[in-house]
């Protein structure tokens, strides 16, 4: 008997090119979404071989952006944006600006109108939140005071694409098409079009925050009681799709909207892990088709057809986008480290990218030529983002053979703590006491820092948080506002140190200021907090005294909360959390 299985096939080519490629790029250590574009592009109309059905394509994608906005919302925390809101509101506005003008220009310059432009370069505008996690994860400094900031930063472009799907709509000028509102006419239109979205759109939100903030946590709790993993997944699908086309449909907004808007209410409730943990494969699964259907309409003959228009795009994403934000990051008054750290992170394109790109193309703002600028600058940024992101230290040393130029971009850094320095060096100043220099200020630091005071032992804080820094220096404590990781930094309080105790569990800088710490005060003892026992022979070539290891401390610990449990006497346990520590130790030395 014989099948036509559009829909089976379509899936089939879409999944088996995207694993084959996907895995291809992991290999060479690059975003898989690399791989999932060019799978598409494979099985696209613009190759050679298997065609799949574009259409039937697009149609799953949109599940892909659905999942992937409610991952978004399920995820947004704002507590994450109110510690570097001070730097990641006015930064991310200020840099979608810069991005935005430069697409209107660029548009305007190939021959594509002004809406168009606005379209592009708010697009291009957000970066990847895939690869900017990956990359800081893979340089260490996710968990790092410029990794916070980074995606701070990026949350902040979130909630403006959630706001730039508002707007799109109220740009266009054709006529709607299929799963679309339509589109308004005229200036007048547009103006009306606009107020009537925000009305709308505001109550959306009332609805969903409001109402929906008491009914769907209600729910997911009862769903959650019947302990049926089958039926809470399919909630959680309902609540996804079944809001997001709702939204569509009754308040004419677009279901990514919808999508986020129902993502923060489920997270709201007390099962918001488990929808999360649910949520997540079928979010993955669909993502892929997502970016593999954004790779079939693009025509790789477009940068050898349009070699200007393509290096304008690069120009923009790569070279624009960063000079921006490096900008306005050492303007704002954050060290030059962190202003490289944030520009470079954010030298890449993604997913909501193509969020913009497909509602753009839906209200034909913007064009074949404008999708392929987007989802070739997306190959090119993402592939080459880890790269360029290799280059923060060598970037660093070679700014600081400048010293006029390095000192001009941490002008604003040093003005900005030099008060409260200015006010460390003067209680410093009073006390000859012994003094142990804490590098990092969150709650490992907090309790070191505790405990030290207890025992008599004086403690001077290092911290990029200003809030931080300024509450302690309140108190009549001596802070540093600045990057510890820059020795300059700390010359009023090394000298004199007893100890030095860095508390940052990861970065790529430790090393060499473990190192100079040591020419600094070669009789100071460096105590380090390290993840993982691996790190031992690095660490104690540059001079560390002693390594606390993270996996190491914890197996320690519950082996010893098993045996006090067990009702082990103290001696004992004390014998064998004494024996593992030498045993790991010695494991780590001999490989």
């Amino acid at each position: 008997m014989d099948h036509d299985l559009p829909l089976i096939t379509t899936i089939a080519a879409a999944f088996t090119a995207a694993w084959v490629l996907g895995i291809v790029t992991q290999r060479l250590r690059l975003s898989p979404i690399v791989g999932y574009l060019l799978a598409g592009i494979a099985i696209g109309p613009h190759t050679p071989g298997f065609v799949g059905d574009l259409k039937l394509a697009q149609q799953l994608a949109e599940l892909g952006v659905i999942l992937l906005m409610f991952g978004v919302g399920l995820h947004f925390h704002p507590g994450d944006l109110l510690a570097v809101r001070k730097v990641a509101v006015p930064g991310a506005i200020g840099q979608s600006l810069v991005a935005t003008l430069l697409g209107v220009a660029v548009a305007v310059a190939f021959g594509m109108s002004a809406r168009s432009g606005i379209v592009l370069g708010m697009a291009m505008a957000v970066a990847s939140t895939v690869v900017l996690i990956r990359v800081l994860t893979d340089n260490r400094m996710l968990d790092t005071p410029h990794g916070h900031v980074a995606v701070g930063w990026l949350i902040v472009e979130d909630i403006l694409t959630v706001v730039v799907l508002v707007l799109i709509p109220a740009l266009g000028t054709a006529p709607a098409v299929e799963g679309h509102a339509p589109a308004p006419q005229g200036v007048t239109g547009v103006l009306l079009s606009l107020g009537i979205a925000l009305l709308k759109l505001g109550a959306m939100v009332a609805i969903l925050l409001l109402a929906g903030s008491r009914v769907i946590p209600w729910v997911m709790v009862r769903v959650a009681r019947l302990r049926s993993r089958e039926l809470f997944t399919l909630t959680v699908l309902v609540m996804a799709i079944a809001v997001a086309a709702g939204s569509y449909k009754v308040f004419g907004a677009s279901m990514a909207l919808g999508a986020f808007l129902a993502g923060m209410v489920v997270g709201q409730s007390p099962v918001s892990q488990q929808a999360a943990a649910d949520a997540l494969p079928l979010r993955d699964a669909f993502a892929v088709l997502f970016f593999t259907s954004v790779g079939m309409l693009f025509d790789p003959a477009f940068p050898f057809r349009e070699p200007g228009l393509m290096l304008a795009g690069l120009g923009i994403v790569m070279v624009g986008k960063p000079l921006a934000a490096l900008a306005i990051v050492a303007v704002i008054g954050y060290p030059a480290r962190t202003a490289l750290v944030v520009a470079l992170a954010l030298a890449q394109i993604g997913e909501f990218s193509f969020i913009l790109s497909d509602l753009g193309r839906a209200y034909q703002l913007i064009g074949p030529d404008a999708h392929n600028l987007l989802v070739a600058c997306a190959i090119v940024s993402i592939t080459v983002n880890p790269l360029l992101f290799r280059l923060v230290g060598p970037a660093e040393r070679g700014l600081q053979r400048w010293p006029a130029l390095w000192r001009f971009l941490n002008r604003r850094a040093a003005a900005r703590g030099g008060q409260v320095n200015e006010q460390a060096g003067r209680v410093l100043e009073r006390s000859a006491e012994p003094l142990a220099v804490i590098v990092g200020y969150g709650p490992v630091g907090q309790a070191v820092d505790s405990i030290l005071r207890t025992s008599g032992l004086e403690t001077v804080v290092v911290d990029l948080n200003m809030d931080t820094v300024r509450a302690l220096t309140k108190d009549g404590r001596p802070a540093i506002y600045g990057d510890a990781f820059n020795i300059e930094v700390m010359h009023q309080a090394l000298p004199r140190a007893t100890h030095l105790v860095i508390t940052l569990p990861h970065s790529t800088n430790r090393n060499p200021l473990i190192a100079a710490a040591k020419l600094v005060n070669p009789d100071m003892k460096i105590f380090v907090r390290a993840r993982y026992l691996a790190e031992r022979a690095e660490l104690e070539q540059v001079g560390a005294d002693v390594v606390a290891y993270e996996e190491a401390e914890a197996s320690v610990a519950l082996a010893r909360l098993v045996l006090f449990d067990r009702g082990a006497d103290p001696d004992t346990v004390r014998r064998e959390t004494t024996r593992i520590r030498q045993q790991l130790g010695a494991e780590v030395g001999s490989r």
